[in-house]
């Protein structure tokens, strides 16, 4: 998804690498509210019937990655493992790196030992009003639930639950000692997903240029479109 528009000279292209069912249909709002500052956005989308690993998606992203101009790339939830593997063996024109409401080693690393029983667990058993409460919180509306339960209708069983094992697995916290671009980390005060601790962990990591903490939950683009584009917007524009 990009939107075309007069842009600001001199900021960066904003590449989104979205969340878990990595759809890209749930960041309009967002990328309106930066179209509106003159900042250009595209969403990578990742297949939604091929079930693939950290390592293979690197691959896939890498592919689809600007060639002609430059840009900062924003690892969202479970993309920001992804997003740090791309900035720590960075593209030629990468100019910046954004983490939201994401971690560098899974806060649910105990779970591993699990991990079978998620390839077989029926990945659409949660009901949508605990997926709510969990992912929305009391930023929770009618519109958002429906996006919400759009996006995960649209990929596959077999590629959520790999997407599943991969996060619970995943620790990227090596790679973060090679980052050397700015960083800008969003944090949300209400993620019930995260816990805080992982949060603090991901910023002590890379001792970003910028961390900002939101009033919001772990879906916090979507449920604060204008607050995380406004953050967004003064980090692009810093690094003119």
């Amino acid at each position: 998804m990009q939107l075309p528009g007069t842009l600001s000279p001199g900021v960066p292209h904003l590449v989104i690498l979205p969340g878990l069912d990595a759809t890209g249909t749930q960041h309009a709002a967002f990328c309106a509210a930066l179209h509106v500052q003159g900042i250009a956005t595209t969403v990578i989308a990742y297949p939604v019937d091929r079930a693939l690993d950290y390592t293979e998606l690197d691959a896939f992203v890498r592919q689809a990655l600007p060639t002609t101009t430059p840009y900062v790339l924003l690892g969202e939830s479970f993309s920001g493992p992804l997003a740090l593997a791309i900035a720590a063996h960075p593209p030629p024109l990468l100019r910046g790196l954004i983490l939201s409401t994401t971690f560098a080693r899974s806060p649910w690393r105990s779970l591993r030992a699990m991990q079978s029983l998620v390839y077989r667990a029926p990945v659409r058993l949660l009901p949508m009003p605990l997926l709510s409460w969990w992912l929305l919180g009391r930023w929770s509306t009618p519109a958002l639930r429906r996006e919400l339960a759009a996006a995960l209708a649209q990929v596959d069983d077999d590629v959520l639950r790999t997407r599943a094992v991969a996060a619970i697995g995943v620790d990227r916290s090596a790679h973060a000692g090679r980052v050397d671009t700015p960083v800008l980390c969003l944090h949300a005060r209400h993620d019930r997903l995260l816990p805080e601790f992982c949060q603090r962990h991901l910023s002590g990591l890379l001792h970003p240029t910028s961390v900002r903490w939101l009033d919001g939950p772990h879906l916090l683009l979507q449920a604060r479109p204008q607050a995380a584009a406004d953050e967004v917007g003064r980090y692009l524009r810093g690094l003119t």
